[in-house]
């Protein structure tokens, strides 16, 4: 049976990624979780939120805007206490990282 800690952490988790998928990259109708952007989530015990994220090029244009409404998505859960976005261009980014789901509704599959 799975203890309540992991399982409140679980659920926090599925709580973080709906929330990042209301954010989206302005150029591409992908949301920034399913385009590949996010590389690592951690919630600690006190619910701060670190979430690892790329983006699309590194010279992205609208960066700050990406990056603020992903830290401001995840803010909006109730739970959680504080977040930091942690930017990272290594690895790069690749199309490869695009989800299944996200290469179906772009038409690259």
């Amino acid at each position: 049976m799975m203890s309540e800690d992991i399982k409140e952490l679980l659920q926090l988790e599925t709580k973080i990624v709906a929330a990042l998928k209301s954010v989206y990259d302005p150029e591409i109708p992908v949301n920034i979780y399913d385009l590949g952007l996010i590389y690592n989530i951690h919630a600690d015990d006190n619910n701060n939120v670190l979430v690892t994220m790329t983006l699309t090029a590194p010279n992205c244009p609208i960066a700050d805007d990406i990056v603020r409404q992903a830290k401001e998505a995840v803010e909006s859960i109730e739970e959680v206490r504080d977040v930091k976005i942690e930017l990272v261009f290594d690895p790069p980014w690749s199309k490869d990282m695009i989800s299944e789901e996200a290469m179906l509704e772009l038409g690259l599959l």
